[in-house]
């Protein structure tokens, strides 16, 4: 297996695609074993008490699987998460989130994985998700 994306051209189609988060998101690391993506961490992502929210750190989970996935099938805006479950570990720093994201199985419908999230500078992860992707039949 190889990727089927590069850095450059995910980030031009997530422009593409999703305008709406342009400058948001930027791909750090691709590779068939892992996914790192950042989260530039703005006022719009903190909630009350001076830590990145919930829905914040779902986005980036999302996201960076989005990206994982992407990678190793080629770019098919119509994949679509099917199932996530997060578990919150720890409070975030108000600061930029780094996602490790895995594919674990890729199959011709399916894709299963999982993605840890951390706080810049913070050295144990403050969430873990699982996630499925359905990927859409060309």
């Amino acid at each position: 297996m190889q990727l089927k994306m590069t850095i450059d051209e995910i980030h031009s189609f997530l422009d593409g695609v999703f305008p709406q988060v342009e400058g948001q998101f930027e791909v750090l690391a691709l590779s068939l074993e892992e996914t790192i993506v950042r989260m530039n961490v703005s006022d719009a992502h903190l909630r009350p008490g001076g830590t990145v929210s919930g829905p914040s750190m779902f986005a980036l989970a999302d996201v960076a699987y989005y990206i994982a996935t992407l990678s190793l099938i080629g770019p098919k805006a119509l994949t679509v998460t099917t199932n996530c479950s997060i578990d919150f570990m720890r409070k975030p720093a108000p600061s930029d989130m780094i996602a490790k994201a895995r594919v674990l199985k890729l199959g011709k419908s399916l894709s299963v994985g999982d993605v840890m999230l951390y706080s810049e500078g913070m050295e144990k992860p403050v969430a873990h998700a699982n996630l499925t992707y359905s990927i859409p039949r060309d």
